[in-house]
């Protein structure tokens, strides 16, 4: 889909896309996904899926597995090249849709205001989160040492384009962006009640830990109910 693209053509096209963001609060979240990918080193493999939560209770209700094949290096601010078109191959395989995507990565906390999960968010026609490990773009205060605590990450204009969130006591900070078709606050109010045990909130979480079942061969691709689980988590 994108092998064919110079990183010079990657970032004019991700200028374009930004044109499509719309940020809108959703009227209602019953259901929440996690998307993710694994990969091995120097593999043009991708193994990818998105599990689904049922909303507020935050229980595991289905997920989705997938490979793809690309060749588009991995390069910071250029994530959704590499990684949506195997979640799009993975999101056709949902029929109920979710109400929001959670992404590892970014959203509009990026310097073209493409992350991942806007990126995603604008070919799905998906309301989108970005939830990252590491800070990509702009510049923050780091939020008190106290669990739910938040600082804003702001751009060089001064435009809120991102939280830094703290899930858990005396560990780093997760980062929280708008993706497209949804707030900022509404965002970082969702993320917060995704926060269980871990540093990483269950949407991802979870994703990460069934990607990589999938890609250890303990899963088989495709589309399945939450009881396939039960034998390995």
């Amino acid at each position: 889909m994108y092998d064919h693209l110079s990183f010079e053509e990657a970032a004019k096209l991700q200028n374009e896309l930004a044109l499509q963001l719309k940020f809108q609060a959703v009227s209602q979240i019953t259901t929440i996904a996690g998307a993710d990918i694994s990969f091995n080193k120097d593999s043009s493999t991708m193994f990818a899926g998105i599990v689904i939560f049922k909303c507020p209770e935050m229980i595991l209700q289905s997920f989705a597995v997938e490979t793809f094949e690309t060749t588009f290096p991995y390069k910071p601010e250029f994530l959704g090249f590499k990684e949506v078109p195997a979640l799009l191959k993975v999101w056709k395989l949902i029929n109920n849709k979710p109400d929001v995507v959670v992404l590892d990565g970014n959203g509009i906390l990026h310097p073209r205001s493409m992350g991942v999960a806007s990126h995603f968010g604008i070919l799905a026609n998906q309301s989108t989160i970005g939830c990252a490990k590491s800070l990509l773009h702009g510049s923050n205060h780091q939020p008190e040492n106290a669990k739910y605590s938040t600082a804003e990450i702001r751009n060089i204009d001064g435009t809120t384009i991102g939280f830094a969130l703290k899930t858990k006591l005396n560990c780093e900070a997760v980062y929280i962006s708008a993706g497209h078709l949804i707030t900022q606050e509404q965002s970082l109010a969702i993320m917060k009640r995704c926060i269980g045990n871990y540093r990483i909130p269950e949407p991802t979480r979870m994703a990460h830990e069934i990607v990589n079942q999938f890609r250890l061969g303990k899963l088989l691709a495709g589309y399945h109910t939450v009881n396939q689980l039960l034998t390995l988590f």
